[in-house]
């Protein structure tokens, strides 16, 4: 029986037991499993596991499977004994004796096969490298006779005679290690012989008698032989080496077995076998390799007569069978494994053995066929292992264990079964909770979407209508409460934007954009939100980024700013006195930067005040080792940027109890804590979410009652090279405008400090003033007259100015009194209103102007422009350039407001009125469609997202499908461009404007056709990015 009837039949086997194993289950109540007998009416395993199996099982099998209801119901409903129990289990058991059996029989059967197929591929192998061996030299002895024929036969007279032969074969005889010699006999007629036998001086003998073969023999003497009989011609030996030198002047064709083999070899053309004898003096087996010589100008097609008549003579050369094989058996490390013998079977009923023992073996053996190129001779080696075959402990192993394991599975079949009713049980009330889980999920989103829109709604329209409210003519103090009422608002705003954050982190939708952005920019927007609440308090509040770190980047500067803002609001909310100090670097230049004050020396601080030793914050960065900075940064693409941003304050610090639970979402630090400061506590949560998909990481050090550090890394790409390849973030910097104005000019800071001395040339720097920097009062005079360029304005720090009034009025009457024809303006830094007091005591017209702190570049750059009376001495509104305004680009464009909420619309017209455009309103998708039908003369479309009866999506994939509809017609020349005001690809932009900003995506938006997005309330600023991707400001309006 082949394997694969027995495969078969074990199928057919495992098929009727699974489908008994299977109904077995499905009608066997669980109650009898645990109890034995009675089943109670409690629902079981098998109260809907029954139904469950049966509806599986007619998946499974089909009708064919189906059991009959009435047997399903009978045994269903009757009590089940014990011996039913027992019956299974001894079917069991005696099922899987029979299969460990099979089993072992399979792999029994299945090792010998590869013991077979071992050996037959080792015997093979050794087979395939024995033939390739002989055939080597037996190259050799072929290329041999070519040359006799050249220069023996060729040559008149002969190149050749015995000396030059016997030492030619004796120096190559390395390229035939397995031969013995070589030798080589001409044909001569028997008209030749007496000529012959005269020329050569020696008489053809005989090669051999009945009585003996004296070629083979040790004793033998060449000149005690019979000379050679009378034939028709004659094969005497001329050429030999040295080794069967014996063997010249014998007739070849004297002997029975030699005559045979030479004249094989001249009619055939090819080379042949002698059968195997002993060699002279080793008394081992070989063989001699004849091969005919013929003249060079017989054709290859010749026939046998041909080449009979074309014979010069016979090139033999002797082979030592056993040589060759041991050789071969030495290469092979596993020789010693397996047994060879190597037969010549050319007489099947009496193979001859050339090599190996002839002891016979019952045992495994293969046979592989040798080829030595004489078809007439067949040869044949035999291989068999030298020990027996191991016992299958593979099959004994695997055919007990399965035993073992079927008996194991038998044995606790019972518990199983008695936990599968627990287990079924808790599933259903598992399933029960995951439905109630999941639907809780939904319901909260659903919630978020809709209490963002319904709050976001409202909201849109009373910040909207406050900006309208606060461009009208009102007082003082209405100008106040309108500004409380925005600022509360926008708090509003802040609050559900990072509530909805939250929701997004925790569903994994959050994203970030790819923007080019002025990283300073960025920085003086955040100073600016803040500048205020530092004033207040009389906290230090700096900024300082690193010259090394590229003005532009590309990477998402909304999220940037939040995580900024985020770790400043902290500082700010906790810190009562020193300073807040937001330092950025590269981190390749971490190590090196002098920024990196770290000594507990106040000397080394912005405010003179001790903090938190920033190092210990990022301890725990994978972009660090014990070393500093890893490697793969100086490696990495020139287009990465990685950044290292530290938050640094003077404030409260943070508990060491309470540091370990700062990024857990909606944890405060303590309890009081949210009394105290407000806040939601989940801006660091954010933030922290925010730096991972950024590629960074953020980390802390805090020391109670001292400060706090935040340290965290990102990611950008450079925004020097790829310009034009991303959006611009328009941002509110004017230092760009205005660094032209101070070119050429220089300052003086007077600062005892050090680090604030380098923040403050920093941002001065930034307007391109030349900077230098003295400890005290009493040196600035020195550096003004000493310095080979003018000072044009003197910088103070509000401390040393406060520090000695005399000295101050003393340093004002001498720089009044100084002979320049222009002296230089005196200008006092300060961090409150209330710490410039000291500075009105002084008496005289020539009072220093007070800039206050924070620095940044526009305030910066007003304040001198003021005092210098320079460049513009305004600031534009909204801190706006006038060539970048929404002004120039809204200005005289028609735009399609659609919104279903009458108060949203109002607003929207309102703000896009605001800068001079043409403003049509429609109160749902639906009626905007025959507005926007081709042609029109609508310039933009600022459409909802949800609205009643037809929502921004569907409207905008009508309003995109009329648009490719008459596109179409134009390319075809169905209609004119003419008919359609010559706009031959009509595409009007479309701007989503929702207030839900879970659901409303920008993925969406792009989806459904439309070309960007604007979340309600919407700012000027977000405004600005959107329109410019699609508006240019008139070209007069740029010049």
């Amino acid at each position: 029986m082949s394997f694969l009837h027995v495969l078969g039949f074990g199928l057919k086997v495992g098929h009727l037991l699974l489908m008994l194993c299977c109904w077995i289950i499905s009608v066997i109540p669980v109650n009898w499993f645990i109890n034995g007998g009675v089943m109670e009416t409690k629902a079981g395993l098998l109260s809907d596991g029954g139904k469950i199996w049966m509806r599986l099982w007619e998946k499974m099998f089909g009708n064919s499977g189906k059991i009959p209801h009435h047997w399903y119901q009978k045994f269903w409903s009757k009590k089940v004994g014990k011996t039913w129990w027992r019956k299974l289990l001894f079917t069991w058991v005696l099922m899987w004796i029979m299969v460990s059996l099979w089993i072992f029989s399979y792999l029994s059967l299945q090792a010998s096969e590869k013991r077979k197929e071992t050996l037959g591929s080792m015997c093979d192998e050794r087979a395939r490298m024995l033939q390739d061996q002989f055939n080597v030299s037996m190259n050799h002895v072929q290329a041999m006779s070519i040359l006799i024929s050249t220069f023996h036969h060729g040559k008149n007279p002969s190149a050749i005679d015995q000396g030059t032969f016997a030492r030619y074969t004796e120096r190559t005889a390395f390229e035939r290690p397995l031969t013995s010699g070589v030798a080589y006999a001409v044909r001569v007629l028997h008209s030749e012989r007496e000529q012959f036998e005269k020329q050569q001086g020696w008489t053809i003998k005989r090669m051999d008698t009945p009585e003996q073969t004296p070629v083979h023999e040790d004793n033998h003497a060449s000149e005690n032989l019979e000379p050679s009989p009378v034939q028709e011609e004659y094969a005497p030996v001329i050429f030999a080496q040295d080794t069967v030198s014996h063997v010249i002047s014998l007739d070849m064709l004297s002997g029975k077995e030699d005559r045979e083999n030479v004249l094989r070899a001249r009619a055939s053309g090819k080379a042949v076998l002698t059968a195997p004898f002993r060699l002279f003096k080793t008394n081992s087996l070989g063989v001699i390799l004849t091969f005919a010589v013929y003249k060079s100008d017989l054709p290859s097609n010749a026939t046998p007569n041909e080449r009979i008549q074309a014979t010069h003579g016979y090139l033999g050369g002797v082979f030592h069978i056993e040589s060759l094989v041991e050789k071969l058996l030495q290469q092979l490390a596993s020789k010693q494994t397996i047994l060879v013998n190597v037969y010549d079977t050319t007489d099947t009923d009496h193979p001859i053995s050339m090599y190996g023992s002839n002891v016979s073996d019952d045992g495994l053996q293969h046979v592989s066929a040798l080829n030595f190129g004489d078809p007439f001779r067949k040869h044949e080696m035999r291989c068999r292992f030298k020990q027996k075959a191991p016992w299958p402990w593979l099959a004994i192993t695997t055919s007990t264990g399965i035993l073992v394991i079927a008996l194991l599975v038998g044995h606790i079949f019972h518990a199983t079964v008695n936990r599968i009713a627990k287990v079924e049980e808790d599933y259903r009330d598992m399933m029960m909770l995951k439905k109630r889980a999941e639907a809780a999920d939904v319901a909260k989103s659903q919630f978020l979407a809709t209490v963002s829109h319904e709050i976001r709604t409202p909201m849109n329209g009373v910040l909207g209508m406050l900006h309208m409210l606060i461009d009208t003519d009102l007082d003082v103090t209405q100008q106040d409460y309108v500004r409380t009422a925005q600022a509360s608002g926008k708090a509003l705003v802040s609050l559900i934007n990072e509530v909805l954050d939250q929701a997004k982190i925790e569903s994994g939708k959050l994203e970030l954009e790819e923007l080019q952005f002025d990283l300073q920019a960025i920085l003086d927007d955040v100073l600016s939100l803040f500048s205020g609440k530092s004033q207040e308090k009389g906290v230090e509040l700096a900024v300082y980024i690193s010259d090394r770190v590229p003005k532009m980047l590309i990477g998402d500067p909304g999220r940037f700013r939040q995580i900024i803002t985020n770790l400043m609001g902290n500082s700010i909310k906790f810190t009562e006195k020193g300073h807040i100090f937001v330092t950025i670097h590269l981190v390749e230049e971490l190590m090196d930067s002098i920024e990196v004050e770290t000594e507990s020396s106040s000397k080394n601080t912005l405010s003179g005040l001790p903090v938190a030793d920033r190092r210990c914050s990022w301890e725990g960065f994978r972009t660090f080792n014990q070393e500093g900075l890893t490697s793969p940064f100086s490696s990495s693409s020139s287009d990465l940027i990685h950044l290292i941003i530290s938050v640094e304050d003077t404030g409260v610090g943070i508990p060491e109890e309470a540091q370990s639970r700062v990024f857990t979402p909606f944890m405060q630090v303590g309890p009081s804590i949210s009394r105290i400061h407000g806040g939601t506590g989940i801006g660091l949560s954010i933030s922290k979410c925010l730096v991972g998909l950024m590629n960074g990481e953020i980390g802390f050090v805090s020391r109670p009652n001292v400060g706090s550090t935040f340290t965290f890394t990102a990611v950008f790409s450079s925004g020097c090279s790829k310009s034009n390849e991303y959006k611009c973030q328009p941002t509110n910097n004017q230092s760009n405008a205005v660094s032209s104005e101070f070119q050429g000019m220089a300052a003086l800071v007077v600062d005892p400090n050090p680090v604030r001395a380098k923040v403050s040339r920093y941002h001065i720097q930034r307007l391109g003033i030349r900077v230098e920097v003295t400890s005290d009062l009493n040196q600035v005079f020195s550096s003004i007259s000493s310095g080979n360029t003018a000072i044009n304005m003197v910088l103070v720090e509000q401390d040393v100015w406060d520090k000695d009034s005399n000295l101050s009025a003393l340093f004002v009457n001498k720089l009044k009194k100084l002979d320049l024809e222009v002296p230089p303006k005196l200008f006092l830094l300060a961090n409150s209103i209330s710490s410039t007091r000291n500075s009105a005591a002084i008496s005289g017209v020539y009072n220093p102007t007070v800039i206050m702190k924070p620095l940044r570049a526009s305030m910066l750059a007003a304040s001198l422009q003021r005092a210098l009376g320079v460049g513009n001495k305004g600031v534009c509104q909204n801190g706006e350039h006038p060539s970048l305004s929404l002004r120039n680009l809204l200005r005289g464009r028609k735009i399609l407001v659609v919104d279903d909420n009458n108060v949203n619309l109002r607003v929207a017209a309102g703000a896009l009125k605001k800068y001079g455009a043409d403003v049509v309103c429609a109160d749902s998708g639906k009626s905007a469609i025959p507005l926007l039908k081709p042609p029109h003369d609508f310039d933009a479309c600022f459409m909802d997202i949800q609205m009643p009866e037809m929502d921004g999506f569907e409207a905008t994939g009508i309003i995109r499908e009329m648009e490719r509809n008459v596109n179409s017609r134009i390319q075809h020349g169905e209609v004119s461009v003419e008919a359609y005001a010559n706009i031959s690809n009509w595409h009007l932009p479309i701007l989503a404007m929702t207030a839900d900003v879970i659901q409303a995506t920008h993925e969406e938006c792009l989806r459904c056709g439309m070309d960007g997005y604007v979340s309600k309330p919407f700012e000027a600023e977000q405004l600005y990015r959107e329109v410019s991707r699609f508006f240019q400001p008139p070209p007069e309006q740029n010049q």
